[in-house]
């Protein structure tokens, strides 16, 4: 498939930034407030590596940050307004009905004590515990390409329960301790209320857990979701018996049970991997929604790794006959929000934010989303996987 010419990539940007910034002036009472958030977001798309206020206001010409640090703070304005209308911007280009919504969490390295949320804890960012503030987001993913459409700080309980330190952050009074999970749960509901259209719903095995899992089935949506290797598995019905943790369970299993499939395509070639799958009971969806009706699977999967037979576990749930090749698949797409988090903070400042406030996180984050979905857009319209470097620097330079 040939993509666009520079000329035409060119004007899609410029359109592009015309109609997300039109968009967003509907949430800013001032014009000039709103204009100032347009010139955020052209920093954000900016040629600066660096997208501090000091950067992105001296790209704009202003004597200072304070006029766009004014958006994130002082402002008022909704981050989560703002958050529905990437979602609607990114589902006008991706949607799809097999679409996969694949939900993780990113660290966000900072000094200190007052930002809202920080502390020590682990983040696979660093790859260690460190200082950091952590958030949960939600991807949309589909053959059109993909775009963060829900996003969350999470609060550690000792934040939670320190008026003092809530006070100083302005977080506001409904916000309670959440887990991660609940914080998920929360984003897949808040996806289906909208009417996003989806099938599948992927995570690692901080999200494997009951809580998302019944959500999920409750809600008709099938699911690829990790789980520790001592995770527990039984079979209801199947022949022979399963029982056992995932480990034990992979460790009985005959060379026949493995087939080598790939996960999708990666920087470096097609990700291939060994790939068993057991069906361990067949059961009716209705049990779960009286709306609902047909047999569904729950299953576990395993992932082995070529080089060194590193395993990896998923338990699912799917209509009944799917097959082992589309939960790969499907497993496959959780992929994207890793890309996405390396584009966004490499790119366009995701882990750039210099407030302090819950409200000034949300809102840049947001900000971030906006500007990631459009760059979606844009190559879902020039037909194209990516803007080849230099012709990134080129549209990057006629953004106005």
């Amino acid at each position: 498939m040939s993509g666009a010419s520079i000329e035409e990539t060119l004007e899609l940007w410029a359109a592009s930034l015309r109609e997300v910034k039109g968009r967003m002036r509907p949430l800013f009472t001032q014009e000039r407030v709103a204009a100032s958030a347009g010139v955020f977001l052209d920093g954000l798309l900016g040629e600066e590596r660096r997208k501090t206020g000091w950067m992105r206001a001296e790209a704009a010409g202003d004597p200072g940050p304070w006029r766009q640090q004014a958006i994130l703070g002082r402002g008022r304005w909704e981050a989560d307004a703002l958050r529905d209308m990437v979602r609607e911007y990114a589902l006008e280009h991706l949607a799809a009905d097999d679409a996969v919504l694949v939900v993780d969490e990113t660290g966000f390295l900072k000094q200190g004590k007052a930002s809202c949320g920080v502390a020590r804890q682990y983040t696979g960012s660093a790859g260690k515990i460190t200082n950091c503030q952590i958030g949960v987001f939600a991807a949309y993913v589909s053959g059109k390409g993909h775009a963060f459409i829900d996003r969350a700080l999470y609060l550690p309980k000792a934040w939670a329960e320190d008026p003092a330190r809530r006070a100083a952050a302005h977080v506001p009074q409904e916000i309670t301790f959440a887990t991660k999970p609940h914080l998920a749960r929360a984003m897949v509901e808040r996806a289906i209320a909208a009417g996003v259209p989806f099938a599948w719903v992927v995570g690692d095995s901080i999200y494997g857990v009951s809580e998302v899992e019944m959500a999920l089935r409750r809600a008709g949506k099938g699911y690829v979701l990790g789980v520790n290797s001592n995770s527990q598995f039984n079979s209801w019905g199947a022949e022979p018996p399963v029982a056992g943790t995932a480990a034990e369970i992979a460790g009985t299993l005959d060379a026949s049970a493995w087939r080598r499939l790939s996960a999708g395509a990666g920087s470096k070639g097609e990700r291939l991997f060994d790939w068993a799958h057991l069906e361990l009971a067949d059961l009716e969806a209705a049990e779960y929604n009286e709306s609902l009706s047909g047999l569904w699977t729950r299953g576990l999967l395993i992932r082995r790794n070529i080089a060194d037979d590193d395993l990896a576990f998923f338990t699912t749930w799917c209509p009944i006959g799917t097959g082992m090749e589309t939960l790969v698949a499907v497993e496959g797409r959780r992929w994207a929000i890793e890309d996405g988090f390396e584009t966004a903070k490499n790119e366009l400042g995701l882990d750039h934010n210099e407030t302090r406030s819950w409200h000034g996180w949300h809102r840049h984050v947001s900000l971030v989303m906006l500007a990631f979905a459009m760059l979606g857009a844009i190559r879902r319209q020039a037909n194209t996987a990516a803007p080849p470097k230099s012709s990134l620097t080129m549209i990057r330079k006629s953004r106005y």
